[in-house]
């Protein structure tokens, strides 16, 4: 299935919700906000087959700013949005579906201002590709990453198109399948699917 941006996005009943807009104090009703919120955000993002969210220009953007209710999300808020949505579900969050880019790990003083929103995570990313590999009789093949992002082959697949260091981090996680080998120098990496 691809996606396509002809269409207007469409926004769900809660964006027009103004407490939607507002951090909730209960602890039950901000986990369902925080749900919610995460929900929006990947299915903004993958209309527009954003893999990256830069917080700077989002808060700017419909995604967070509801400009008919003149009600929006702060960066901190935004923020602390993503912060929920890049813990693990054990950790009380949102499943791993965004993860900081600009920010170390456990680096507290980095900026977070950029993310991976993840509306698949790279696991879910690699059974996707290696399913393709298997459909097409891939297995033993040599790809580069570019055939794989912009080939006509990869057309009708969903991560064609997908940011590049998007597919890397899929790739790896591949790699640590033991299901392929990325070899080459940034910018001309080639993959072999095993």
């Amino acid at each position: 299935m691809t996606t396509t941006t002809t269409h207007p996005f469409s926004f769900p009943p809660t964006y027009n919700f103004p407490p939607f807009f507002t951090p909730q104090p209960n602890t039950n009703t901000r986990r369902d906000q925080l749900q919610k919120w995460s929900s929006l955000i990947q299915s903004w993002c993958r209309h527009h087959r954003q893999y990256r969210l830069s917080l700077i220009e989002a808060v700017e953007s419909p995604l967070f700013h509801n400009a008919a209710l003149r009600k929006r999300l702060d960066l901190r808020e935004a923020r602390a949005v993503l912060d929920w949505m890049a813990k693990s579900e054990e950790e009380g969050g949102g499943g791993l579906r965004a993860e900081w880019i600009d920010s170390p790990a456990g680096g507290s003083q980095a900026p977070k201002t950029v993310a991976w929103i993840w509306w698949r995570r790279p696991e879910e990313w690699a059974d996707a590709i290696g399913d393709w590999i298997d459909e097409t009789g891939q297995r033993g093949a040599v790809l580069t990453v570019y055939e794989l992002v912009e080939g006509e082959t990869t057309e009708s697949r969903e991560f064609h198109g997908m940011d590049t260091d998007a597919m890397l981090k899929t790739l790896n996680v591949l790699v640590k399948r033991g299901k392929a080998q990325v070899f080459g120098s940034e910018g001309q990496e080639g993959v072999k699917f095993f």
